[in-house]
């Protein structure tokens, strides 16, 4: 990853992400109305459903302020990408800013007031709540963000100290 522009690998998968999950859920809406279900391999079928709250369905009619929320965790992280990283983390926080981006521009716009939308879901397992490509997006990015915290931390914790384990160095 360029230090020069340690943003640029994070925000292309991000809006990766944010395509091809906008572009799944264009398809659910219009291939699995009218109550369809297209059953897919195993449990595995595609069967759509709304969901106005937050992750697994809680919290229904909270829409309005995960947005907000949401919109809060995007800014941060996309704050927090001038930091630069490891090619792990700038996968991850990609991930996750794009996950978190696709869903709220279900809440924005797909409702009849802003802020006030449905997310759409319809990757169903019919064991574990249904969910989306941004759902995924948001899970991968957060396991490779805490891998890449543990991998970084080793690293460190691995690299030889220079001081020697003189006291007056730590002074200076």
């Amino acid at each position: 990853m360029s230090a020069a522009r340690p943003w640029r690998a994070p925000l292309l998968i991000a809006l990766a992400v944010v395509v091809v999950d906008q572009l799944t859920k264009h398809w659910a809406l219009n291939a699995l109305a009218d109550d369809h279900i297209i059953e897919v391999v195993w449990t595995l079928q595609f069967n759509l459903a709304f969901n106005s709250g937050m992750a697994f369905s809680r919290g229904q009619g909270f829409g309005p302020y995960i947005a907000v929320a949401a919109t809060v965790v995007i800014v941060w992280l996309l704050i927090s990408l001038r930091g630069g990283g490891t090619k792990l983390g700038a996968f991850g926080m990609g991930c996750l800013i794009g996950g978190a981006a696709g869903n709220l521009i279900d809440r924005m716009f797909r409702g009849d007031a802003w802020l006030r939308g449905s997310v759409v879901d319809f990757i169903d397992l019919q064991w574990f709540p249904i969910f989306n490509v941004a759902d995924i997006a948001v899970n991968v990015g957060a396991v490779a963000l805490i891998l890449n915290s543990i991998l970084v931390s080793r690293s460190d914790a691995a690299e030889p100290s220079d001081d020697d384990g003189d006291p007056m160095l730590e002074m200076r």
